[in-house]
């Protein structure tokens, strides 16, 4: 049976979650402009998932008119009541590099105690590649949560800017190896030869992968 805006909205308007779901995914199947119209009521659906799979779908589709994908993402982000929504706001954000949803995304990071909201604005952080996100990520490198220490990590290097390494070098100590482990990543994009005696104690470190990852740059 072919996939047609018919068939999918059938799908969609089901009673039955899984139809809905399944509809949803067969939007990427569909005309661009067709399915970006048909997901938008979607986005403030009454069940929560069906808002997360519709938030996400904009990662595809939200090219077809950008302005609008960001004014529905900001909605989001500031409007769920659900924190994986949220989260689905802000990764789309960055897959779209809306920049211009930069100071949505710190004030969202400021206001959220939900750590799953915070890693994604974090990470879209460094796909932006904005240097004004360079103070929320090294305030992120103070974070209570572990995952979100080692995005910010991550994100500092993909932003490639060179003021990044002293707030990186520091974390050749840290007690968590997957942070070290960023951080010989994060290196390799900022600058070698200034991170020579940072990566030489990191060829030494007790864990094989960080040694052998600080060893190749060397």
């Amino acid at each position: 049976m072919s996939i047609t805006p018919e068939s999918v909205q059938t799908l969609i308007n089901s009673s039955d979650f899984g139809d809905r779901i399944r509809g949803i995914n067969q939007l990427g199947q569909l005309d661009p402009g067709v399915a970006f119209e048909m997901v938008q009521p979607l986005i403030t659906d009454q069940n929560t998932r069906i808002r997360y799979a519709a938030v996400s779908q904009l990662d595809t589709l939200g090219h077809h008119d950008l302005q609008l994908t960001l004014k529905l993402l900001r909605d989001r982000l500031y409007g769920d009541s659900e924190a994986d929504v949220q989260a689905a706001a802000a990764d789309v954000i960055g897959a779209l590099k809306l920049t211009e949803a930069f100071e949505d995304l710190e004030k969202t990071y400021h206001q959220t105690s939900e750590w799953l909201v915070q890693l994604s604005i974090i990470a879209s952080l460094g796909e932006f590649g904005d240097p004004r996100g360079l103070t929320l990520l090294e305030e992120a490198l103070s974070s209570e949560y572990d995952i979100v220490r080692t995005a910010a990590v991550g994100a500092m290097g993909e932003l490639k800017d060179l003021r990044a390494l002293p707030l990186l070098l520091p974390l050749v100590d840290d007690p968590d190896w997957q942070i070290r482990y960023r951080l010989v990543q994060a290196i390799s994009h900022l600058g070698v030869e200034q991170a020579r005696t940072t990566l030489e104690k990191l060829a030494e470190d007790p864990v094989e992968a960080i040694a052998s990852a600080a060893k190749n740059l060397l």
